[in-house]
């Protein structure tokens, strides 16, 4: 590695900062509040990566117009994807439900919500999605897409993570990733195997 460099995440998920910290062990990621942004980006891709891309440029943006020091900027858009509901949630499993109920949901309201609608449904599979992107420059970026494989749950199970973590069962490790410890979640989760992806180019930069 040719020296450590201060990567600015386009989040304000705390989770997910330190979920990526021990994947981007030796370097130092911030999070937009630490460079005096206050981030928001409205998600209106119809794909992950679309998503992502959006993230790291409006964040540049942001970050120019407030006069902050220019970073690398790594963004993530991820989400659950079932075959049995065509794909969704999708790109909208951030959201699942707001337009049914009129408000946003917590996590666990979330998963009620995709719960209720795989009542009955005996095709269970789904996986985990992660679009990853390291924008370097306006017109220089790098991407990686990931997934997770295993089946939804029955209930949720496990009390780590985030998110949908809870329902994701796997299989081959008779537990659900909510149930994983976070050395192995941070092995083989999607957003761990898009950001090792981006890693290696990180480095290299």
């Amino acid at each position: 590695m040719l020296g450590a460099m201060r990567i600015v995440l386009a989040s304000g998920n705390m989770h997910k900062k330190k979920e990526l910290e021990a994947i981007f062990q030796g370097h130092t990621l911030l999070l937009p509040s630490e460079v005096g942004v206050d981030f928001r980006h409205e998600e209106t891709g119809s794909t992950f990566l679309e998503n992502a891309l959006g993230k790291a440029r409006t964040l540049r943006g942001l970050m120019r117009r407030a006069g902050a020091r220019e970073m690398p900027i790594v963004s993530d858009d991820s989400g659950i994807c079932l075959p049995a509901l065509g794909g969704a949630p999708g790109v909208y499993s951030a959201r699942y439900g707001q337009r049914e109920t009129g408000r946003d949901l917590a996590d666990a309201e979330r998963n009620q919500f995709l719960l209720d609608r795989m009542r009955g449904v005996r095709e269970r599979e789904a996986f985990f999605v992660c679009a990853m992107v390291l924008l370097a420059h306006d017109y220089r970026f790098f991407s990686a897409q990931e997934t997770l494989p295993g089946v939804l749950a029955q209930g949720p199970s496990g009390s780590g993570g985030f998110g949908y973590d809870p329902l994701l069962y796997l299989p081959e490790r008779g537990c659900t990733v909510a149930e994983l410890c976070k050395e192995e979640k941070n092995r083989i989760s999607h957003r761990a195997k898009a950001a090792g992806a981006l890693l290696i180019l990180i480095e290299r930069l």
